[in-house]
């Protein structure tokens, strides 16, 4: 007697994923983006903790009369 062997055919497609590391990979792109601004051209650049510039300090000594 002969054994009959049924064999299924399994097709395995690629779909391509839903796109969510490209999604987050543009997200860190502008989160950096937004972190080279603040601390090179934004409100994180300034170097002065005071605010302002100090003006320049001018001596107040006198010649003597001759």
């Amino acid at each position: 007697m002969t054994e009959r062997h049924d064999r299924d055919t399994v097709v395995v497609t690629d779909s391509g994923g839903s796109g969510m590391g490209m999604i987050l990979g543009v997200l860190l792109i502008i989160a950096l983006l937004v972190a080279v601004w603040f601390f090179t051209l934004g409100p994180g650049a300034t170097r002065d903790s005071g605010g302002g510039t100090t003006p320049p300090v001018v001596p107040s000594i006198e010649a003597p009369s001759a």
